[in-house]
């Protein structure tokens, strides 16, 4: 089967792509960062890159926290997302497969299912819904369309940069002090579980089907953090910081942020985060079939290994 991915090049499509290969896939990718650059905002391009195609991925986005002007959300994610719904049209592509994002629900609203009101608090969220609609609006145009739509929750693995990674190093150097008594819990998911349920998705039922996408069961934040020290050969302290006192650190860090003008590593709003519950309820994906090959745990493993294998080298050196 040929299929086009958008975002191929991205931390996500990278690993998708190895999975659809590995099956027989023909696979174009569409990506900015690509040695033969598409954009998807330009629609004669993009329309060209998906001519005999029989499934395009849709995993392009913008996504960082500090996009500006933040018309760039819209424009990547709505008006993108429109232009691969008419690239659909105009090459007779009957399956549309999109990533979108568990910030459609908003925030502190406990453990959504894919029936939960949506609510997006941020404009990653706001033009992540807009893509959705406009993906709908094609799928029930034509009773042979389909459009899958998948919402998955922090996605971690080798070679990424995001949260995961960033506490993994903190502990790797001795910088990393829990805050609060570490039972609040976290939905994540790793990257080879997510990529091989983007392929699992071909065989999606006609209309349009959504589904969280996150690895079960949850991680408590001491549950993570024991796994990141025993993968990494160290000694978890016993010793964490009171809920208050640590955010009464972020408050401190919020003025002097403000003072200097700088962004610093600290602040009320990064520890209420951390302190916080971030779940979703994820049991349809179960439901349907689909069976993770790796546990959170696994995971967890792997990008430690592939990442910080000179901390491990060294960890075991000096025991």
């Amino acid at each position: 089967m040929k299929i086009a991915i958008t975002g191929g090049s991205g931390f996500i499509g990278t690993r998708l792509i190895q999975e659809l290969r590995a099956d027989g896939h023909e696979i174009v990718i569409i990506d900015i960062a690509h040695d033969q650059p598409i954009d998807i905002l330009y629609q004669d391009k993009l329309n060209a890159a998906c001519a005999g195609c029989e499934v395009i991925y849709h995993l392009a986005a913008a996504h960082r926290d500090d996009v500006f002007p933040r018309s760039i959300y819209y424009d990547t994610n709505g008006q993108g997302t429109q232009n691969v719904v008419q690239a659909a049209e105009i090459n007779n592509v009957k399956h549309i497969i999109f990533t979108s994002t568990v910030a459609v629900y908003g925030l502190n609203v406990g453990s959504p299912d894919e029936s939960a009101p949506v609510n997006p608090f941020n404009d990653y969220g706001k033009s992540k819904l807009e893509a959705e609609e406009h993906l709908k609006k094609w799928a029930e145009k034509n009773q042979d369309h389909k459009a899958t739509i998948i919402r998955p929750v922090v996605v971690f693995g080798e070679n990424n940069r995001g949260n995961v990674h960033t506490l993994i190093n903190q502990i790797s150097r001795g910088k990393f002090l829990m805050i609060g008594n570490g039972e609040n819990k976290k939905s994540m998911a790793y990257v080879g579980n997510v990529a091989a349920f983007l392929k699992y998705c071909l065989k999606a039922r006609n209309g349009v089907e959504i589904f969280n996408y996150a690895d079960k069961p949850d991680f408590t934040t001491n549950e993570l953090t024991d796994v990141i020290y025993e993968g990494l050969h160290l000694q978890k302290p016993k010793f964490s910081l009171p809920y208050s006192i640590g955010m009464g650190a972020g408050y401190a860090f919020d003025v002097l942020a403000k003072i200097t003008g700088k962004t610093l590593p600290i602040s009320s709003i990064r520890v209420q985060k951390f302190c916080a519950d971030t779940t979703v309820n994820a049991d349809k994906v179960r439901s349907d079939g689909f069976v993770a090959q790796y546990s959170l745990a696994e995971g967890v493993g792997r990008m430690i290994d592939h990442d910080f294998a000179d901390v491990i080298k060294n960890a075991k050196q000096a025991a």
